[in-house]
């Protein structure tokens, strides 16, 4: 389920128009991914426990979300957040808001590049002199009782590049706590991000490349995210003449497929020691006939660690996914396989024995809304009315050794609602390891 404060980054990332898909730390991330994402076939996570989470975006710049979790132990966070960039046009309330905004679905759906926005987009001025600020948003979560205390800085220094710093502070930790700062740059066609962190004053570099046409060659006819909105303004007479935010190029061949390839390095100046890895990707487009899918592929050279993964979205409401990896030099292999299944509501009763015809255009808006997968932070008014369509989403994953893994997400009343069970197969009488629900609300 996805944390309510993750949902307003998000759109943050939306607002501010930066791909948060177009980097080398999401290469793998419809397999696998971490937290801030939750968009992941294999690696979600299942509550434990019971967890409550109340939440509210009270004015377009600030919001806060408290949360209890109860394993025999009761503990929980406060946690607000702060956005420079007024979010008016955001939904908050979950009795508004459809099902899949909490629960994105896992196959991420790759759109084709565009180009950073224009410097002057970004420039405002008043009586000659430029008053323009750097949008920002700041995060701080407070964990009780161990009073473990996380914080957040984002800050987009221009179109094409962003600041974020993470830290923590914790007494159990070294040196009481750590931060990271990772200098971001994306110019669509490549990015590359530069990190430190105090743990071990670690320095690394990672980017990714992109194959394929530039989206900043004029000729090609992609508009940036700024000429988009610019272009939403203008009315539909006057713009038929424009391409595209799919990049055709005004009558040429879009392009249905990407492949990408990226590295990383990093090293510890007081450890001394360091590592590396680098992976390739392969993902359909929006353009492609067929199911969507998306292969990938990462190694670790020191450690002599592999991993392949296969994802596929094979019919609307069906995603499938499978990872194998092995050690080359402990000659050690681990294969998981994964799904995620979407259930909408039966509409129309048996009395008329039969959809409507208003019923069935419904289903099929609601049907055509999943398969385009939550590509937007904010949500627009089409998904704000069928959202009710969708009851539940499925996950189920089961790896060799028989560790399954099931998550079944749904909504009722004005709760939206996550339970799960995680279970061994080999336990023997310990068969289940741990069940949980996580109930969300917020306004």
């Amino acid at each position: 389920m996805l944390d309510f404060m993750d949902y307003v980054q998000n759109a943050f990332y939306e607002a501010s128009h930066w791909n948060r898909n177009n980097s080398y730390g999401t290469l793998t991330a419809t397999s696998q991914g971490k937290r801030s994402t939750l968009s992941t076939l294999l690696d979600f996570p299942t509550p434990l426990g019971l967890r409550l989470h109340i939440s509210s975006l009270s004015t377009p710049h600030f919001a806060s979300s408290y949360s209890l979790h109860s394993t025999g132990l009761l503990s929980g966070s406060l946690s607000y957040l702060y956005t420079s960039l007024p979010l008016p046009s955001l939904p908050s309330a979950t009795r508004s808001l459809p099902l899949p905004i909490f629960t994105p679905t896992s196959y991420r759906q790759l759109l084709p590049l565009r180009p950073p926005d224009p410097p002057w987009w970004w420039e405002i001025w008043h009586a000659g002199k430029r008053i323009d600020t750097r949008n920002a948003l700041l995060y701080g979560r407070l964990y009780l009782p161990r009073s473990t205390l996380e914080a957040l800085y984002l800050r987009r220094l221009s179109p094409t590049s962003q600041l974020k710093i993470n830290a923590v502070s914790d007494t159990r930790l070294p040196n009481g706590g750590s931060v990271l700062a990772l200098l971001a740059r994306d110019t669509g066609k490549w990015s590359a991000e530069y990190l430190f962190s105090t743990d071990s004053a670690l320095l690394g570099v990672r980017g990714l490349w992109n194959f394929g046409p530039d989206p900043r060659e004029p000729g090609l006819g992609v508009r940036s995210p700024a000429m988009e909105d610019l272009a939403a303004m203008v009315p539909p007479e006057s713009n038929s003449t424009h391409t595209g935010a799919r990049g055709d190029g005004g009558g040429g061949t879009e392009q249905v497929s990407r492949f990408s390839a990226g590295a990383e390095v990093y090293y510890g100046l007081l450890n001394k020691s360091g590592g590396m890895s680098t992976g390739v990707r392969f993902a359909t487009l929006p353009a492609h006939t067929g199911f969507p899918y998306t292969m990938a592929l990462t190694l670790n050279p020191l450690m002599g660690n592999l991993s392949s993964s296969y994802s596929v979205r094979a019919g609307e409401l069906l995603s499938l996914s499978s990872r194998f990896d092995f050690n080359v030099y402990s000659y050690e292999s681990w294969v998981i396989v994964g799904l995620e299944l979407w259930k909408l509501r039966e509409l129309g009763g048996a009395n008329n024995g039969g959809l409507g015809m208003e019923e069935e255009m419904r289903l099929q808006r609601a049907k055509k809304r999943i398969e385009a997968g939550r590509r937007r932070g904010i949500v627009e008014e089409e998904d704000m009315r069928h959202g009710g369509d969708v009851v539940g989403c499925l996950k189920a994953r089961v790896d060799q050794r028989g560790n399954v893994g099931l998550l079944w997400e749904g909504r009722a009343k004005e709760l939206v609602y996550s339970c799960g069970a995680s279970i061994d197969l080999r336990g023997g009488k310990d068969i289940i390891n741990g069940v949980g629900l996580e109930l969300q609300y917020s306004s």
